[in-house]
């Protein structure tokens, strides 16, 4: 993977929830997805602003009155040369072990793909020539990320609960490298934000999310066809009154197979035989192009 991703976003700045089908959805092996919870913080470290030290997300697992026991209908994505995207279907329950409380319960759910430095350029003209001025370099951000829940997510979650676990699309951002090169950052994540949902990396489903009788809940997150390979985390919140009262993560490894993966592997490997093979494919596609067009004009 490169290192930095440099993305070319035109700012706004001067001078410049699907629906649920009925029946029993429940995977071929009831058991195949289900995951056990992770007692211990993943290596996905937090660090929202520059001037604030890094930290992690809750340092201990607290036994909760209402736990979240949950399942994957994949816990694997195979990306082959057919592939054209996958839904995960991510099912599960609320276990208790006394009377559902009072007060409205909601469950979150979360889909996010290994993160990667980025810069993001503001394209200025100068002298009749539109060239990249202003940058902002990101530390870490997902190159997919999805959001289901079961209402409006300004409503089921209070902001000091976000900051907390980074839910919400703004604080997707893990950290900036160094200290930015312009006042104002926001213009800059808010345009990178925009760009991905335009093409489907981010994506908010609010009330996707089904929740029964405050104990089942269920919900379908759709994956791109244009994956980057790595281990992406589901993460599943239970909450009440705007308070996070349980977590669950569960991972998915998403791998290229077949053809696809030997031709990944070829080209980091063995660079100069993959140039040679893409040079050998492209002159024989021309010629053969070239012999067919003269066989048309022939006849």
């Amino acid at each position: 993977m490169m290192r930095a991703l440099a993305l070319i976003l035109a700012l706004g700045l001067p001078g410049a929830a699907g629906a649920q089908g009925t029946g029993s959805t429940m995977p071929a092996d009831p058991q195949g997805g289900l995951l056990p919870p992770v007692a211990t913080p993943g290596q996905w470290p937090l660090f929202p602003d520059p001037g604030r030290s890094r930290s992690g997300e809750a340092a201990e697992r607290i036994e909760a009155p209402e736990q979240v026991v949950a399942g994957l209908s994949d816990s694997s994505v195979a990306i082959t040369t057919s592939f054209d995207g996958s839904d995960i279907l991510i099912y599960g329950a609320v276990r208790r072990e006394t009377p559902i409380p009072e007060g409205d319960l909601d469950v979150i759910v979360t889909i996010e793909a290994p993160s990667q430095p980025l810069t993001i350029w503001q394209k200025s003209r100068r002298a009749g020539i539109w060239v990249n001025t202003d940058r902002v370099e990101i530390g870490a951000a997902p190159s997919f990320y999805a959001v289901a829940t079961t209402g409006p997510l300004d409503e089921i979650l209070s902001p000091d609960w976000d900051n907390r676990y980074r839910i919400s699309l703004p604080l997707v951002m893990r950290g900036f490298e160094g200290a930015p090169e312009v006042e104002d950052s926001v213009p800059f994540t808010e345009a990178l934000i925009r760009l991905r949902q335009q093409n489907g990396h981010y994506r908010l489903d609010e009330g996707s999310v089904t929740l029964v009788e405050d104990t089942l809940f269920r919900t379908d997150i759709r994956l791109p066809a244009n994956l980057l390979e790595g281990d992406y985390r589901a993460r599943i919140f239970l909450l009440r009154e705007g308070q996070v009262i349980d977590a669950y993560r569960a991972a998915i490894e998403v791998r290229k197979v077949g053809l696809e993966r030997w031709l990944y592997v070829l080209a980091f490997q063995q660079p100069l035989l993959y140039g040679l093979m893409s040079l050998a494919v492209a002159v024989i596609a021309g010629w053969g192009a070239s012999a067919a067009f003269r066989k048309l004009r022939r006849a």
